[in-house]
């Protein structure tokens, strides 16, 4: 009985001080430990659903004219073995139009209706969804490239996916920001990492101050948020080399402007070789070591 009473007392203490541990790790209010955790519960929650990014399974360049696609390996696109029919149909590239025609006795869906035939909205103007079985598959546009990206529902990322490690929450990476305006806004290059340049619109850049120095991130707008991306020096060491991304809200209840690298994130392309991530530019590589936020996922594409 005093032995087994002995293993409770120390199993209860080890508890403790792991939980002491942890406790001086994070830093900052309960209440807003908690809604970090709650906000990056909802990040891998979004991550495992039918439009996240753990089940892409290929990325289609189209030619111009007629693209045979289905698991056969003699198509333009070869779609997963097991998961799809020898020939699907074509998809046809004119004019920046995408057509698709479907083979006969192949039941093709959108929306769960059956198509046979139909003009492709691609992503950009709100993507026509097509269905086989596990796979979904629609039209992107990159630039002046036109291209098709597949989904498996049943891809084993999704499966196996066990979350993403981060930094301990530490509320003195919550910044008050000031937005310095561009006047007029300022044409920017974005590169992404398929090497391709798209120039976008900067409304100025997010300033903030770190231990007495001044930071600036030039910041995009994206669904009335400013969205930032950006490396650090923890950049392909303890986080992806590629930088990553922050969501900040225009201004809170009180007008501030917040921006908490506690909720920066992994680009897609950490998980997956089929996507398209646009690269920091160079003005926001910041000569400073964020150690706030998502640490590098091991179990992906890099």
């Amino acid at each position: 009985m005093r032995k087994f009473l002995r293993i409770s007392l120390s199993l209860i203490f080890i508890s403790l001080i792991v939980s002491c541990q942890k406790s001086l790790e994070e830093k900052g209010e309960a209440k807003y430990i908690q809604e970090i955790k709650d906000w990056h519960n909802k990040r891998i929650d979004n991550l495992k659903k039918e439009n996240g990014w753990l089940n892409l399974a290929g990325l289609f360049w189209l030619n111009e004219g007629v693209n045979k696609f289905g698991s056969d390996k003699t198509n333009d696109i070869i779609f997963p073995e097991g998961k799809a029919p020898a020939f699907i149909g074509t998809l046809t590239l004119k004019d920046s139009i995408v057509t698709l025609r479907v083979s006969k006795s192949i039941e093709v869906k959108s929306e769960g209706k059956i198509v046979t035939t139909a003009d492709l909205k691609n992503d950009i103007q709100g993507a026509t969804i097509l269905e086989y079985g596990s796979l979904r598959w629609f039209v992107i546009k990159r630039g002046n490239k036109y291209g098709i990206r597949l989904r498996d529902l049943e891809n084993l990322l999704v499966k196996s996916f066990k979350g993403i490690e981060t930094y301990p929450i530490n509320s003195d990476w919550r910044f008050e920001a000031e937005l310095e305006k561009y006047d007029p806004p300022k044409k920017i290059e974005i590169t992404n990492i398929l090497g391709m340049i798209e120039e976008d619109i900067s409304p100025g850049a997010l300033v903030f101050t770190k231990d007495g120095k001044q930071f600036k991130l030039d910041a995009l707008v994206e669904d009335n948020q400013y969205f930032i991306i950006f490396a650090d020096e923890t950049s392909g060491d303890e986080t992806y080399g590629a930088g990553r991304f922050i969501y900040v809200n225009k201004n809170d209840s009180t007008g501030k402007i917040i921006l908490d690298f506690n909720k920066a994130f992994n680009p897609p392309c950490v998980f997956t070789k089929y996507a398209t991530c646009p690269l920091p530019p160079k003005q926001n590589h910041l000569k400073l070591k964020v150690t706030a936020g998502e640490l590098m996922f091991k179990g992906g594409a890099h």
